[in-house]
């Protein structure tokens, strides 16, 4: 296992040297780290080149860092510091992919240059599969996908507001519906749920979240 590892980093060091931002290992698992500018060519190169041929797109994952990395300590308790981003850009896609014929997998994640408005290139010219998992990222994280042909809500109703998986996003929501029998259409109206915090907090080691 360990010398397929290594063989799959010398391949993707050797093709890809000059177009990848960092490369880490962690669990036997390759992470790569592309710039928005180049995601489009290494994604080809992935697939192209026979030493490599990710020819499957497993998953795209839609990641928020605004806090993550910045936690600080009270009383042994780890609670999020909003003020020291550890990551430089705020939302990301991580692309899984898998090489049939090698059986091997690796793990690309971009971040998009604009926190206000993120944006990527879509894949689905690379791997038709990314058609659903880009909707899905720019319905739950607002990453708005170019190029794609039909990017629109796939979870949430299309009246939604918001992006449920970003870290700002209210656990209660900004609206809740339902159905007026008078109407008889469905309503919006503000959300009656009062703001609660369900997510225990956990006692964990100094720089936890940075390994």
């Amino acid at each position: 296992m360990a010398t397929e590892m290594n063989n799959l980093i010398e391949n993707v060091r050797t093709r890809l040297a000059d177009k990848i931002i960092s490369l880490e290992t962690n669990l036997l698992e390759l992470t790569l780290v592309v710039s928005q500018a180049n995601m489009l060519e290494v994604f080809h190169l992935l697939r192209d080149q026979e030493v490599l041929h990710f020819d499957q797109l497993i998953d795209v994952c839609g990641i928020d860092y605004s806090t993550f990395g910045s936690e600080t300590s009270e009383n042994g308790i780890y609670v999020a510091d909003t003020t020291t981003p550890f990551y430089p850009k705020r939302f990301a896609a991580v692309y899984h992919l898998l090489s049939v014929k090698n059986n091997q997998r690796i793990r690309v994640r971009v971040f998009a240059e604009e926190n206000q408005t993120p944006t990527l290139q879509s894949i689905i010219a690379v791997w038709p599969s990314a058609n659903w998992y880009e909707r899905e990222v720019f319905d739950m994280f607002g990453i708005v996908f170019l190029g794609h042909p039909d990017l629109r809500r796939i979870l949430t109703d299309y009246g939604f507001i918001g992006n449920p998986f970003r870290k700002d996003f209210p656990l209660s929501g900004h609206v809740e519906m339902h159905y007026d029998s008078e109407q008889k259409r469905v309503v919006y109206s503000p959300v009656t749920v009062e703001p609660r915090e369900i997510t225990p907090r956990a006692i964990r080691a100094e720089n936890y979240s940075r390994h």
